[in-house]
C-alpha cells in the first residue's frame, strides 16, 4: 500500500469532516439568530379569557343539540 495514497485519504477524510462541521454549526447558529430575533419581534399572545361552562351552553349550543348529545353519551356508556 502507497503511503501518499493513505495520507491523501486522510487528507480528504478532515477535509470532509471540516466541512459537514462547519456547515452544521452555521446551521445551529443562524437557527439560534432567527429564533431569537422573531422571539423579540413578534407580539405578545392575547390572554386567555375564562368563560364560565353556563355561558358556553347558553349562548353556543341549542338546548335540544345538548340533550341530543346527552343521550348519545348515554347510548354509549350503556353498551
Amino acid at each position: 500500500m502507497d503511503a501518499s495514497l493513505i495520507s491523501q485519504g486522510l487528507d480528504l477524510l478532515l477535509y470532509g469532516m471540516g466541512t459537514v462541521f462547519t456547515f452544521l454549526t452555521l446551521l445551529v447558529g443562524l437557527t439560534a439568530l432567527m429564533s431569537r430575533t422573531v422571539m423579540r419581534f413578534s407580539p405578545d399572545e392575547p390572554a386567555d379569557v375564562e368563560v364560565s361552562s353556563h355561558q358556553i351552553h347558553s349562548t353556543l349550543v341549542d338546548k335540544r343539540i345538548v340533550k341530543v348529545i346527552q343521550a348519545a353519551i348515554d347510548q354509549h356508556r350503556g353498551s
